[in-house]
């Protein structure tokens, strides 16, 4: 009989990059040769990454705060590796999270000893028709976009930034300047391909297997991977150019004010806005962005009745992707310049609009221009009516608000870090208290009972889903929502 390898044996094949091929359920070490009493790994299309690099990669994320080591990494030849990568792990209960474009800012998809799944490879994107289109999770929404508007078409709803993958949005539930027209990005899913906790393939929607695909949607991950989604599309502008506007605010009440009534009234097909600093640092200043698709309406209709300061208004007319990809030449900028690279201690709440004055004003008056650093402030409204996903979590209000101050600072700087960290977890106990909620992209520190607690009445749903889909328990523990 061949001998057994030792501890050490197996860790210096797998530090050496040597191809898995076998797991030791004892042990929990991965084997790098065939051993009789050890499980062997099902084939693959694709690879089973051991290497340094791919490890420390994943150990990783855009937030450069947590760093959580696999054991190993997927990058699948197709959705049959995931689905046997799943089952194997769920049989020998090996911790598993997939992982996008690795957007996450405080280890949400980090494994610690288990296994990463890549997503990118499952990119592939279907050919529009009939208003749909299917695409892979590891799809970015840049790909999608620019394939969808060959055919005139365009999914209606964006987050900022386009290099994020279709899944890992989907996932948290996808929020951006034109949700108060059309919902979250998770409100436009139509249908989901999904593997289960368990190792099961699953095509789900509204009609077929409606508790799953309403568990996955805004679910974290804790039920299924999702490996393809099919998209609602919307007709794609026909003007050669959309209307972006700029416009400066100095008294915050006034700037909420006008958001509700943009709001309201649906006159732009986006509307967002930040907060900014004014002469002496204090975050007392606001620029309402907003952008019309329609060329016809006359701008005189489009801002009429706004109290924004005439003076400082910027109009830009960028094509209609162009607007869409406005961040991607900035975030290129910021990785050339190291600041990418920076730590994100990102702050994401959802605040009932007729609170939002008075909790924003409260949080802000702590916050310095040295907090937020290179990063920005977001403060903009959404329609609870279009918000139809059940665990997108929102304030009950017709028009809650999304409020985000998404701070960078060096990562060697841990006692900032610390200390943001801290005033994230203030910050949300003080708009929990006034009936918000977490939107759960950012960097704050949550217990389970913290968990429960956000997902209130649907929590008794999500855990019932837990234990039909992954019974192990085996999906995305970095989320910590069950413990």
């Amino acid at each position: 009989m061949t001998p057994t390898p030792s501890r050490r044996t197996l860790l210096q094949g797998l530090a050496a990059g040597t191809a898995v091929v076998a797991f030791d359920p004892f042990t929990r070490a991965w084997a790098t040769t065939r051993e009789p009493a050890f499980a062997q790994v099902p084939p693959l299309d694709g690879t089973l990454l051991t290497d340094p690099a791919s490890l420390a990669a994943a150990a990783d994320d855009y937030g450069h705060i947590v760093h959580r080591t696999p054991a190993a990494v997927l990058r699948p030849g197709s959705v049959d590796d995931v689905v046997k990568m799943i089952r194997f792990c769920n049989t020998h209960t090996v911790d598993v999270a997939p992982r996008g474009q690795g957007h996450g800012t405080f280890g949400q998809a980090q494994v610690p000893g288990g296994v990463i799944i890549e997503t990118t490879p499952l990119n592939h994107i279907g050919t529009p028709g009939h208003g749909t289109v299917t695409v892979g999770a590891g799809a970015k929404w840049s790909d999608v976009v620019r394939a969808t508007l060959e055919h005139g078409l365009t999914p209606p709803v964006f987050t900022d930034y386009l290099e994020l993958s279709v899944g890992g949005t989907l996932s948290v539930g996808g929020i951006g300047g034109q949700t108060h027209r059309h919902g979250a990005q998770v409100d436009n899913v139509l249908a989901l391909d999904v593997v289960t906790g368990a190792g099961e393939l699953v095509h789900c929607s509204p009609a077929r297997h409606a508790g799953l695909f309403h568990a996955v949607l805004a679910g974290l991950g804790q039920c299924a991977v999702i490996v393809s989604a099919t998209l609602r599309l919307v007709p794609a502008p026909t003007a050669p150019t959309v209307r972006h506007y700029l416009l400066p605010y100095t008294d915050l009440d006034t700037y909420l004010t006008d958001q509700r009534t943009l709001t309201e009234e649906r006159r732009f097909d986006y509307v967002e806005g930040q907060v900014t600093a004014d002469t002496n640092g204090a975050f007392t200043a606001y620029v309402l962005e907003a952008v019309s698709y329609d060329a016809e309406i006359p701008e005189s209709v489009l801002l009429a009745g706004l109290s924004y300061d005439p003076a400082g208004v910027q109009r830009t007319t960028p094509t209609y992707f162009d607007f869409l990809n406005r961040v991607g030449p900035v975030a290129e900028e910021l990785k050339k310049s190291g600041i990418w690279a920076y730590a994100h201690p990102w702050l994401n709440l959802l605040i009932p609009g007729e609170r939002t004055a008075e909790v924003t004003r409260e949080i802000l008056a702590g916050v310095t221009a040295a907090d937020v650093g290179p990063g920005l402030i977001l403060l903009y409204p959404l329609d609870r009516a279009r918000l139809r996903t059940p665990l997108l979590r929102m304030p009950d209000d017709p028009v809650p608000y999304l409020f985000a101050i998404l701070a960078a600072t060096p990562p060697d700087d841990t006692a900032t870090v610390d200390r943001l960290l801290a005033a994230n977890r203030a910050a949300y106990d003080k708009v929990a208290a006034a009936g918000g909620t977490n939107y759960p992209v950012g960097s704050i520190p949550f217990r389970p009972q913290d968990w429960r607690a956000h997902y209130g009445e649907r929590w008794a749903q999500l855990t019932a889903a837990k234990k039909t889909y992954d019974p192990k328990g085996v999906l995305v523990p970095g989320q910590g929502v069950f413990g």
